[in-house]
């Protein structure tokens, strides 16, 4: 896992008030680290263009144009003359070595995007947005120093200083970051980084049921009761997935006859030595308040999902203990609205999810979140988990209902819902992953297949 801040600003300052470290210092080995990575995966004479803005993006930019003038025909191009201290100092001294400025973006092997970085929070000028659409435009290798200026430019790699930054874990900026490597700035992370809630998993973070013991049997390793409701093809998907992870059985609770799965068992009421529910995946309208309430009516750890959030039952669920919730972007809104936390748009969540997961989180801290979305975010109480690892792939119908029973799998088996929720969605993104085939053909059964490959 590493850490993940909402800002770094105050990073820096502890380098500069505790370390004795100046802000050149660090500016020196943030271009070192760039100009390091270029120099190990570019041909000397490449040519090279550096995009500069006016502030300390930029003077990063120029800084670096001075570390590779010897080897690459570099040059560099102002999107904004530069203004800050650092940029004029880091001007004087590319200068001094014969660094060539342009006047014009011109055609490169390495176009380096240094106009912004995590500081900026405004809107660009039409001459900038133009600059920007002009560097998307080029076919050269691109790197972000720091991030991808407003997020607009889409770079294959983004080399980010000190730290891994929440805004870079937006779904909205999934598509524009490409590879993430952070580098050092005189001080290795684990002195640059000081404590944080929030993490971001790595795929080796995901710890997979294991059957130590020889001596057991189905009943060691968890039921698994699932309601299955008026679209039962959801619960089904859900049901098989579990026992695909685990589960030692998987009975599907519902009021109508079904053709169901060989693997699976059936029930109308829950059984008597289950030890985790799931509900929610086309459960539709076939499920009863009354139905529900005794469906819900024991203390077992619980998955909710899909069609739950949008009836009156989720506040009583929000009561239990034991609870691992699984909305996508429109099931939240619903969700926040319901609960009285907030009124918002799907647009306005997607520009705020970490502020709206939090304010879920503060006021159920005994629940765990597990918000869908390009970037999946996972938080209980003050704690947050970023799995960045989802592929387009999964947008499929099914893909979900396919989480919801390996959460639920891991529940049955003992897992605390926090651990259940994370290790859970590192098993969905990784068997996505896997999959060999092409991204548009992915279906919940090859999900499921994959699971056992792990």
């Amino acid at each position: 896992m590493q850490k993940l801040f909402d800002e770094v600003a105050s990073l820096d300052k502890r380098c500069y008030d505790e370390f004795f470290l100046s802000e050149d210092i660090l500016m020196e080995h943030a271009a070192g680290g760039m100009a390091e990575y270029i120099r190990n995966k570019f041909e000397k004479n490449s040519k090279i263009v550096i995009v500069c803005g006016s502030g300390n993006n930029g003077a990063d930019g120029i800084a670096l144009s001075r570390l590779l003038h010897a080897d690459y025909d570099v040059c560099l191009f102002y999107a904004k003359k530069p203004a800050s201290k650092m940029a004029l100092l880091q001007q004087k001294r590319a200068l001094a070595i014969g660094v060539r400025e342009s006047a014009e973006l011109e055609a490169c092997d390495v176009l380096v995007d240094a106009i912004v970085g995590t500081g900026f929070s405004g809107e660009f000028s039409k001459e900038i947005t133009s600059i920007i659409e002009d560097m998307n435009a080029l076919d050269a290798f691109k790197i972000a120093c720091d991030i991808p200026s407003g997020y607009r430019f889409f770079a294959d790699v983004t080399l980010t200083m000190g730290a891994l930054k929440k805004s870079m874990f937006l779904d909205s900026a999934k598509d524009v970051l490409g590879e993430i490597k952070v580098l050092d700035l005189g001080v290795s992370r684990d002195i640059y980084e000081k404590e944080s809630s929030c993490r971001v998993l790595d795929l080796d973070d995901l710890r997979l049921p294991s059957r130590a013991k020889k001596d057991s049997h189905k009943g060691s390793y968890g039921h698994l009761a699932i309601a299955s409701g008026q679209m039962s093809g959801a619960s089904i998907m859900s049901a098989l997935s579990a026992l695909r992870f685990g589960s030692g059985l998987v009975t599907l609770v519902g009021f109508e006859k079904i053709e169901i799965p060989y693997t699976l068992m059936y029930s109308h009421e829950v059984p008597k030595n289950a030890t985790a529910l799931a509900l929610g995946m086309g459960l539709g309208a076939e499920f009863s308040a009354l139905e529900l309430e005794k469906f819900l009516d024991n203390s077992l750890p619980l998955v909710a999902d899909a069609d739950i959030f949008h009836m009156q039952a989720v506040l009583d669920i929000l009561k239990r203990e034991d609870v691992v919730l699984t909305p996508h972007a429109k099931e939240f809104v619903s969700l926040l609205k319901r609960a009285n936390i907030a009124d918002i748009t799907v647009d306005e969540l997607q520009k705020e999810r970490f502020k709206y997961a939090e304010m879920f989180c503060k006021k159920y801290p005994h629940v765990t979140l597990l918000l869908k979305g390009a970037n999946v975010i996972i938080g209980r109480g003050n704690k947050c988990f970023i799995n960045p690892h989802g592929t387009q792939a999964l947008a499929k119908g099914g893909s979900g209902d396919v989480l919801s029973g390996l959460i639920a799998s891991l529940l049955s088996q003992g897992y605390s819902p926090l651990d259940a929720a994370i290790n859970g969605s590192l098993a969905h993104t990784k068997a996505a992953l896997h999959y060999s085939g092409a991204d548009y053909s992915l279906t919940p059964d090859d999900l499921i297949e994959g699971i056992c490959k792990l």
